[in-house]
């Protein structure tokens, strides 16, 4: 059985070991190809201030880019008996190449490994989401445009309104996602900082060049203060959770309206037979499963920053094993929204569009603001005509002029699509991705 890094002579109680160790190993496989990209810069910055010659420096680096294509192809293990990611890197490196493999941990602690791993991890998986959400976005815009003469019923308290459109449905969700993804730049920013050489949270008496790796792993700044760079922990993830619960803000009430809207109450949109699942039982039914299972899980998601809240905010500063806690609810979340987002797209590009909803009767009183309006336009005081149409309305006499002229910015007539776009695409523009495109691909070259 492999050795802990951390063990001496003293073996730990097995039951102890277990308790601890928890679902680590099955966590730290996400972070494993980061882990070695992590140890990639780490040991440049070694050599390059004297505590690794040229030639070992070659050797490693060598090695490393084969267990990071290990890592990439989703080969990577960690064998029993092993503790951690950061434990199976260096036993794959000390088999290939013996003592060599020893000298990687200068001027680290797992400590700020693992802080690395996690904002590496983090900083690829926000650009997934990033590419996806604008991916559901761009769908969204573009049923905006295609059924923005479609008018269909808008509410308040669930009850009948205003005329709105199909147009302003599909256009608000994509101007949510953008709100959303400005959020996320933000925690993007917060993220994409180095905590590398920070070690066990109290710097290293090595001459460490933290600049060095800052630059090779394409970070914006550094976490200049090594406490700080620990205190991150916790916040960090904290912070991403609340930008993906708006993304999942977002998709949860676009799921419910689509629920709603499928039903045969409403019947405003169809979604494609394919897309629905039956009844074991009636065999009429075409239930909206994926919107609500969406719903569900996005709901969840919301909950993530409360969780990761709980688990980190009574500790004071330093490095606490609680911590390790917050990876078994934080990193599984991005593929539940990844797949989540995917699914809405999907969705949203397939949907049909009742375009004949407001002939029925039932929606005539949507109009009456219009007539409130028209009045007020042939010099009627609001006051007086709001009380003249809500009478003839009592009296049964309302009768709808269903011609809808609304053309401010955002309304009906004048949608503000291409504002919408170039919003999000100045939001997109704003995660330079690129920077850290280039650092990642030059350092395995």
């Amino acid at each position: 059985m492999a050795q802990k890094l951390w063990e001496k002579n003293v073996q730990v109680d097995k039951e102890v070991e277990t308790f601890t160790v928890g679902k680590d190993r099955e966590m730290d496989l996400y972070l494993a190809k980061y882990d070695v990209l992590g140890s990639m810069a780490h040991i440049t910055m070694l050599e390059s201030i004297g505590l690794l010659a040229k030639e070992e420096l070659a050797v490693l680096l060598a090695e490393l880019k084969n267990i990071y294509a290990v890592a990439d192809r989703g080969e990577f293990v960690i064998e029993e008996g092993v503790e951690d990611v950061h434990s199976q890197v260096e036993l794959m490196l000390t088999r290939h190449l013996g003592d060599i493999g020893k000298k990687i941990h200068s001027g680290r602690s797992r400590n700020d490994q693992v802080l690395l791993d996690l904002k590496l991890y983090t900083r690829a998986q926000i650009r997934e989401l990033v590419e996806l959400t604008n991916g559901l976005f761009e769908v969204l815009i573009s049923q905006s445009n295609r059924y923005k003469e479609v008018l269909m019923p808008g509410y308040t308290h669930l009850q009948i309104a205003m005329p709105s459109s199909f147009g302003l449905w599909f256009g608000a969700y994509a101007e949510s996602l953008a709100d959303d993804l400005q959020m996320m730049q933000a925690a993007y920013k917060v993220c994409n900082r180095n905590p590398l050489g920070s070690a066990a949270g109290y710097g290293s008496s090595f001459p460490l060049n933290r600049q060095m790796t800052t630059d090779l792993l394409g970070f914006d700044s550094m976490d200049y203060n090594v406490v700080y760079a620990q205190m991150g922990r916790g916040k960090m993830e904290r912070t991403v959770a609340f930008a993906m619960a708006g993304i999942a803000a977002t998709l949860s009430k676009l799921a419910f309206d689509a629920c709603m809207f499928n039903s045969q109450n409403f019947g405003f949109i169809k979604l494609p037979d394919q897309f629905t699942t039956g009844s074991s039982i009636m065999p009429h039914k075409k239930n909206p499963d994926v919107f609500e299972l969406t719903r569900a899980k996005c709901n969840k998601i919301q909950g993530l920053p409360q969780q990761i809240t709980l688990i980190c905010n009574n500790l004071p500063s330093g490095y606490f094993r609680d911590l390790q806690i917050i990876k078994e609810v934080f990193l599984p979340a991005f593929d539940e929204l990844k797949d989540c987002i995917r699914m809405v797209t999907h969705m949203m590009r397939e949907v049909k569009v009742n375009d004949h909803i407001l002939e029925d009767d039932k929606y005539a009183l949507l109009f009456s603001v219009e007539e409130v309006n028209r009045l007020v336009l042939e010099g009627v005081p609001f006051r007086d005509a709001y009380k003249q149409v809500g009478l003839n309305i009592e009296a049964g006499k309302f009768t709808p002029n269903k011609a809808v002229s609304h053309t401010h910015e955002g309304s009906i007539g004048n949608l503000c699509n291409d504002s919408i776009s170039a919003l999000m695409q100045n939001i997109i523009d704003g995660f330079s991705f690129s920077k850290v495109n280039e650092a990642e691909k030059e350092l395995l070259a």
